[in-house]
């Protein structure tokens, strides 16, 4: 596994990103955290998925004209899309991730002790063991990103309470490392 560093996430690849995950998650059926993902979702909807900026003087920005509006809304849908296409594949690998790398997991994210750095170095160390059972001639950082959003999803399935801090890291953790792959997936979308 290469981990990339990018020159760093701006705000409009966090807010995709942080879409990304969400969709993801919000497209796999029975899930256990049900519940923490719609309060998740509640919580960002008021502030992360908005462009519109709140001023000093408690006015919002109207520097975005109609046309970025409506470039905005298309992409934020192309982000669903491929939230849910990334899901429906996911149904199809969940089952390569062992129960026991998953509880190992949830297990790490729970010590409140452990740094955000930590629980990346968890993520990707996970992340490099499934990659190994991947055939060869798979689309290695498309596999990756989805792996990626599946582990975060088997370890909020296997402990609800940790939803938000491994959607945190997991968005982190896809910003770092293959942030290019969500744009290109995006751009192929939006073409």
């Amino acid at each position: 596994l290469s981990l990339q560093v990018s020159n760093g996430p701006g705000l409009g690849d966090e807010r995709t990103t942080s879409l990304l995950l969400l969709g993801f998650l919000q497209s796999c059926p029975n899930s256990c955290f049900q519940r923490e993902l719609e309060a998740l979702g509640h919580e960002f909807s008021g502030h992360l998925f908005h462009d519109d900026e709140l001023q000093t003087d408690g006015n919002r920005s109207s520097y975005f004209s109609v046309a970025a509006e409506t470039d905005s809304e298309r992409q934020e849908e192309a982000v669903r899309e491929v939230a849910r296409q990334l899901a429906q594949i996911g149904d199809r690998l969940e089952g390569s991730i062992r129960p026991g790398m998953v509880a190992s997991l949830a297990s790490r994210f729970s010590v409140r002790s452990l740094s955000e750095e930590d629980r990346r170095q968890c993520l990707a160390d996970a992340l490099e063991q499934l990659m190994r059972t991947c055939p060869a001639d798979v689309d290695h950082e498309k596999t990756q990103l989805l792996l990626t959003m599946l582990l975060a999803k088997k370890i909020a399935d296997h402990s609800p309470a940790l939803l938000r801090d491994v959607f945190r890291t997991t968005v982190t953790f896809i910003n770092q490392n293959l942030l290019a792959s969500v744009r290109n997936l995006v751009r192929s979308e939006m073409d």
